[in-house]
């Protein structure tokens, strides 16, 4: 109160007037600053269709009038005498909220890059809209904290322990949940660099299923049999993934067996016969076709094509479509499949050496 009473005597009316003044004035302008930058920005907008100018009316749009009032009396202050307390208190008053202003602005840009990452998304998927939320709101925790210690630091407090404290505290936590945030941030790696995304068909070890939803913590996978396959993320990502949704086609190798017994000339032709059997499919592109080996109880063929279509279905369709062809076309030539057999040679002694 003395202060303010000191101030009040140190100024006669009419400077007291021109402080007013200028403080309406300054508010005033700032006011109608950011309405004409509000109706400027959505004419660009609404032409070029731009999202930075769709951005940057949000970001005007977040502009407190409220914290352009100690901006305002700042200006009209400095046409004031006033004692150097009271100076400190306006210029502190103004800069802190200047402070706040330029967090809401950023916090502003950060919400609208989050809600655009969402509307992105032709399928919401809650796993991903989850971990954008996530991301938003650790951007805005730090753009505020950040605020905290900036002002905290401009009223004078001594924020160096502070921050000591809350490092040691934080790295305290962070031992105490290692686990969950090592999903967590297993969680954003899958969101962001997206090895499979919900509605692929992934294989994990020996287990195999659709993706349904992928969590802050777990992901979870639908089995052929229609069980729930639940896997922890940073399990999921030291994992071999092999994702048959992103193939273009189907590598397809296979043998058969003909028996010892077949002349020459068809098994010169065989290979002829298989890349004729392959090249009649539809959907499909012929590798080789050869004599491989001589096994066991048959002589070995491999036959090795493409399916140009990655659905399993079309494949099955496919190479049973071959199988039949190939049965068919061995039936008519007279070529028989081998399978495993053994022939027994029986020696009969001498009467004499037996007797």
């Amino acid at each position: 109160m003395k202060l303010l009473h000191q101030a009040w005597h140190a100024n006669d009316i009419l400077e007291w007037t021109i402080a007013a003044a200028v403080a309406a004035c300054v508010l005033v302008a700032l006011a109608v600053l950011r309405f004409g930058a509000i109706r400027v920005l959505k004419a660009l907008s609404a032409k070029r269709a731009a999202v930075y100018c769709d951005i940057a009316t949000d970001v005007v749009a977040s502009t407190r009038l409220w914290l352009l009032l100690p901006v305002a009396i700042y200006a009209g202050a400095s046409v004031l005498e006033l004692p150097r307390n009271v100076e400190q208190f306006v210029e502190a008053a103004a800069l802190i909220a200047v402070m706040l202003q330029a967090a809401f602005w950023v916090s502003r840009v950060i919400e609208c890059w989050l809600d655009r990452g969402i509307a992105r998304q032709h399928v919401v998927d809650g796993g991903v809209v989850t971990a954008l939320e996530l991301i938003g709101f650790a951007g805005r925790a730090v753009v505020w904290g950040l605020t905290l210690l900036f002002v905290l630091s401009h009223l004078g407090f001594n924020i160096t322990a502070l921050v000591a404290g809350l490092g040691v505290g934080g790295v305290a936590v962070a031992l105490a949940v290692q686990n969950i945030l090592g999903d967590l941030f297993a969680s954003l790696s899958i969101v962001l660099d997206k090895p499979f995304v919900v509605g692929d068909f992934i294989v994990v070890d020996s287990l195999r299923g659709t993706g349904e939803r992928v969590g802050i913590k777990t992901t979870r996978l639908r089995s052929l049999d229609g069980e729930l396959l639940v896997f922890s993320n940073s399990d999921l990502l030291k994992s071999r993934i092999r994702n048959f949704k992103r193939m273009f086609d189907r590598r397809i190798e296979f043998t058969i067996g003909v028996v010892y017994q077949t002349p020459l000339e068809k098994l010169r032709r065989i290979p002829q016969w298989l890349s004729e059997i392959v090249g009649a499919q539809q959907r499909t592109r012929l590798d080789r076709a050869h004599f491989k080996q001589y096994g066991d109880s048959s002589l070995v063929f491999e036959i090795v094509y493409y399916v140009l279509d990655p659905d399993y279905n079309i494949y099955m369709d496919v190479h049973q479509a071959i199988n039949f062809a190939i049965f068919d076309r061995f039936g008519r030539e007279g070529v028989r499949f081998a399978y495993p057999t053994r022939t027994v040679f029986v020696r009969q002694e001498p009467a004499e050496q037996a007797a």
